[in-house]
């Protein structure tokens, strides 16, 4: 009943010893290390090597050490086994925080008056909305982004959602589907991307998209917030679209290319403020402990939680 630790890109070695510490039962080894496939049962993966999963006869499932499994889905070796992903109170609870916080900034124009204490400048803002005044469309309502509607919606937002497949949440409007694409966006001012990265949302995020979003709100013009995956936007339309007034101001928490390059225009544009792939920093022990508490859960003959669905990649 071995558990393979499969990484890179991380430190292997703390993960190692969480698992050995909570599976002290059954060996733990790291897939670059010398062990017998046949024993292999269970792996935790965070972006290993394509193919470096398949020769393994015994696996009955394979866990993401991260929130996104779209780096599991890329490998066109992955074997056919139940791929589980990480349901985190502590990393949902992060996500809204930096929702919420970035949504009150643009409301409250934090990033403006942050300028103006640089400039020893004294200026107060006569036309100021409050947060009922203003529309805020989440695209995904997973269990990230039915979370940050709720809190958002408690603050005083007027929130709706759009998911691929239809949601009810109670008190938010929802919509769905390439149908309800149209009717959401020309009713959000802020814009929120928690989608996760699918064949249908990569560069989901660009110049028609955004010109679809309703220009009779009462911020400078639309704002686009992705704190979802890197994948999902096109930088050079999201810059296109700040030059010509398309968006007034973009939030960004990912990127095409990760860390942004330091040629990339995002740093410097006025109107972007860029934060490096921080807003849902996922807890290490609590992962571990979930993952292991899977594992127990499948061997005492319990179904296992949170498969994700391949052939949608969520």
């Amino acid at each position: 009943m071995t558990l393979l630790v499969a990484i890179t890109g991380w430190d292997p070695d703390p993960w190692l010893d969480r698992f050995r510490a909570l599976l002290p039962d059954r060996p733990v080894v790291f897939a670059d290390a010398p062990h017998d496939p046949t024993a292999i049962r269970y792996a935790a993966s965070w972006k290993h090597r394509p193919g470096s999963l398949a020769g393994l006869p015994g696996l009955e499932a394979i866990f993401s050490l991260g929130a996104g499994v779209d780096h599991l889905v890329g490998d066109p070796d992955l074997p056919d086994v139940p791929v589980l992903r990480v349901v985190d109170q502590d990393l949902t609870e992060r996500m809204s925080e930096y929702v919420v916080m970035h949504c009150l900034m643009h409301l409250r124009r934090g990033w403006l008056y942050a300028e103006r204490q640089q400039q020893g400048l004294w200026q107060d803002e006569r036309d100021q909305p409050a947060a009922r005044d203003i529309r805020v469309g989440i695209m995904g309502l997973g269990i990230l982004g039915q979370d940050a509607a709720r809190k958002l919606a408690i603050m005083g937002f007027d929130v709706a959602g759009w998911s691929r497949s239809p949601r009810d949440l109670d008190g938010i409007p929802t919509f769905a589907g390439e149908s309800g694409v149209s009717a959401f966006l020309s009713r959000t001012d802020i814009l929120v991307s928690l989608l996760p990265l699918t064949p249908a949302t990569r560069g989901l995020l660009n110049l028609t998209l955004f010109r679809g979003l309703a220009r009779d709100g009462r911020l400078a013009g639309p704002i686009l917030i992705n704190a979802g995956r890197g994948g999902l936007q096109v930088e050079a339309d999201i810059l296109a679209a700040l030059d010509d007034g398309t968006l007034a101001a973009a939030t960004l928490d990912v990127f095409e290319s990760e860390p942004l390059p330091a040629a990339s225009r995002l740093w410097t544009h006025p109107a972007v403020q860029v934060t490096p792939h921080n807003a849902a920093m996922s807890d290490p022990d609590a992962i571990a402990s979930a993952i292991a508490a899977q594992i127990r859960r499948h061997e005492a003959g319990e179904p296992f939680r949170h498969a994700v669905d391949l052939r949608r990649g969520y």
